[in-house]
């Protein structure tokens, strides 16, 4: 066909391939957690949840494996290959393995003939105490795993969308979100944070103060994941009216031989108390400097709790006795903030404005 011709029926080229390659367009949240990476496509909701570990050859430089696959591997590996976490305490810690992993997500949220044809817009959610140097950091990995624009949401603003929290009124919302590197503790008002404090303690930490007391109190040497999963059977932040118990099996530190022994909800209560209080003490701190005029209404609608670390039987019982104030688990907790990411991305017009800006107005994508 004649340039002219072209031209005329379908305008310039450029703006012919702009049009055609919008046509496969697609808009991809993602919570990108120490312990979990969730992802959502919009028009499909969350299509991933799985371990944010990569497993790598460290003679070859070459990734085995990644999430789920590689989460198998923990623990199990001979020394040349090491399975890993690439995100510590909610911040990247190796950038190219990050890099890897969410080119394996993004990749894997792709769906259709032609989704390979256009690069997705990214929305990312990121703890809200990381520097402008973090920030960066998680934009640039995310463009260079395959995003054509990379953006970002601070977790606890996300996590209350998840909740449907109306945070865009003029009104008190508080949302105490419980991760595995991170606890996000906000009171939001008119789509902002009026306080807020990000800590550096979470479901991780509590597997590891629950490793240090079975190995100073029993001389037993536990793996990570046996950690979590006895932290998910009978783990607990306030007394029981049942106590529960679980068998566990690892390493005697006396002998070297395995060993298997009975532990308690009590025992790991009070392995986890210093993360516990760590957590409350936080959110007292919060609410001691929120504005009088934004408590009354936290007292009415109550803290609302998400992320894994809710989940710990009578955490909520626990922060309402101490903050002498409602606390409901909101439903689903583990994907709050991935919901709310695929929320903004459903309204993007409307909800532009709880994003982090960290484009240059000059260079500032249209989205």
């Amino acid at each position: 066909m004649p340039a002219f011709k072209f031209r005329k029926l379908f305008g310039s080229p450029k703006k012919f391939i702009e049009r055609w390659r919008g046509q496969f367009q697609f808009d991809v949240g993602i919570d990108l957690g120490t312990a979990n990476t969730l992802v959502y496509v919009k028009d499909k909701g969350v299509i991933i949840n799985e371990p944010s570990v990569v497993a790598m050859n460290k003679k070859t430089g070459k990734v085995l494996a990644i999430g789920t696959e590689a989460k198998k591997m923990v623990g199990k590996t001979p020394a040349h290959i090491v399975a890993s976490r690439p995100l510590v305490d909610g911040v990247i810690s190796d950038f190219e393995v990050t890099e890897e992993m969410l080119t394996y997500f993004i990749n894997k949220a792709r769906d259709g003939k032609f989704s390979h044809l256009a690069k997705p817009r990214v929305l990312v959610g990121i703890p809200s105490g990381v520097t402008d140097v973090e920030k960066k950091a998680v934009q640039e990995a995310t463009l260079n795993g395959g995003a054509g624009e990379a953006y970002l949401i601070e977790e606890p603003i996300a996590a209350a969308i998840g909740a449907r929290l109306p945070i865009q009124e003029a009104g008190g919302n508080m949302i105490v979100d419980i991760g595995g590197g991170t606890s996000e503790i906000a009171v939001i008002s008119l789509g902002g944070a009026v306080v807020a404090e990000s800590l550096r303690v979470g479901g991780d930490k509590m597997n590891e103060n629950i490793i240090s007391y079975v190995r100073e109190n029993f001389n037993l040497l536990l793996g990570e994941k046996t950690a979590e999963d006895v932290k998910i059977a009978i783990g607990s932040a306030y007394r029981l009216e049942k106590p529960i118990k679980i068998a566990i099996r690892g390493r005697d530190l006396i002998t070297g031989l395995p060993k298997e022994l009975e532990i308690t909800d009590a025992d790991i209560r009070q392995a986890i108390q210093k993360s516990v209080r760590a957590i409350v003490n936080s959110i007292k701190n919060v609410l001691e400097k929120t504005p009088p005029e934004l408590l009354g209404d936290i007292m009415r609608k109550g803290i609302i709790m998400a992320g894994g670390g809710s989940l710990v039987r009578g955490f909520d019982k626990l922060i309402s006795e101490q903050t002498k104030m409602p606390v409901k688990v909101m439903e689903d907790p583990l994907t709050a903030v991935v919901r709310g990411t695929g929320i903004v991305l459903e309204d993007i017009d409307e909800l532009k404005s709880l994003m982090i800006d960290t484009y240059a107005d000059d260079n500032k994508p249209k989205w």
